[in-house]
């Protein structure tokens, strides 16, 4: 072990001792896209001794462009991100546990996925699913670490149950937003994100107190870095025991409309959308046509009819965590 982590064994902050912390160490992976692809790699390559990597989706060439783990190669295999993860990062530490699982978190599954950890590592692309992480980490005491990247510019905060704010203090509720998908994202942008994660869950593993308090911005095409030092809000739900996302009493409703092969998908955060703003973010993705009434989106064969109140119908899937994906991915949530 000395000699793989001898460079990591000489930094003052780590020293052999931290390294052994490390080596028992549990984390939980939750996405495996640009933000998860580099955690995934560094964690790995530091000598965590194991690593959950949990993700639902299959590779497709546009991530490439940022998702560092994945090859052409798996495409054409077909590989679901999870399991080509876990076979690319067995050749990077041959020495540790990795496991890639295929799965999408929800309500009724993230306290077992997650159970036994050390911490939890954000690696999502929607915030929804984000306060899901939080509801957990508080109520089982697992720290968590949120990121986020879009377009040039990066967040990440850092959450220890009963010691620091979470997600829930700073936003009180999902709220209608951009997605990779609709703003595009530089590789800069998560890789300097996903870096800074990865710092702070070596502080936490190895048992340093002192992690970046309250919320960090970064944006690498200005080149500019802002924090937001935070407070515990006494009001928040999350904080003081009430984990309306994990017990499915907030975010993302989804009904299968019976006999029509569509799945309706409502957000009862959001109140009102601009269809004209729609249109801008979704023309250039694929086949938009509106009125005062209806938005209709047609992309990669399914289509999504919106109304003004957010309220979608996703046509042609009873696949409910395909709808709510897709409704994520394009509307925002």
């Amino acid at each position: 072990m000395n000699d793989r982590y001898s460079r990591q064994i000489l930094f003052s902050g780590i020293s052999q001792a931290g390294q052994e912390k490390l080596g028992k160490s549990y984390v939980v992976l939750v996405g495996c896209g640009a933000l998860g692809t580099v955690i995934a790699t560094i964690l790995v390559r530091a000598g965590i001794g194991k690593i959950r990597i949990i993700d639902r989706d299959f590779i497709e060439y546009h991530n490439l462009q940022r998702q560092v783990i994945f090859d052409e190669d798996d495409i054409k295999n077909q590989l679901p991100k999870a399991i080509a993860a876990e076979r690319h990062l067995r050749k990077e530490n041959s020495t540790i546990e990795i496991e890639g699982v295929v799965a999408d978190v929800n309500y009724t599954n993230i306290e077992k996925l997650v159970a036994g950890s050390d911490l939890i590592l954000d690696g999502l692309d929607n915030l929804e699913a984000r306060y899901l992480i939080n509801d957990v980490s508080l109520k089982h005491k697992i720290p968590w670490i949120y990121g986020g990247a879009i377009s040039s510019v990066g967040m990440m905060m850092t959450i220890i149950p009963d010691k620091t704010p979470c997600l829930r203090c700073i936003w009180t509720h999902p709220v209608l937003a951009m997605t990779c998908d609709t703003a595009g994202v530089i590789a800069p942008a998560p890789f300097v994100v996903a870096s800074l994660q990865c710092v702070d869950a070596i502080k936490i593993l190895v048992g340093k107190e002192i992690v970046n308090p309250g919320m960090m911005f970064i944006d690498v095409w200005d080149g500019k870095f802002n924090r937001l030092n935070a407070k515990r809000r006494e009001d928040c739900p999350s904080c003081h025991g009430k984990y309306e996302f994990l017990d499915a009493q907030s975010g993302t409703i989804t009904t299968s409309l019976c006999g029509q092969n569509a799945v309706q998908v409502l957000n009862p955060h959001i109140k009102k959308v601009s269809f004209d703003e729609l249109a801008t973010r979704l023309s250039p993705l694929g086949k938009v046509n509106y009125n005062e009434f209806m938005f209709n989106f047609t992309v990669d064969s399914k289509d999504m009819v919106i109304f003004p109140d957010g309220r979608a119908i996703v046509k042609n899937t009873n696949d409910e965590s395909l709808a709510r994906g897709l409704y994520a991915k394009y509307i925002g949530a």
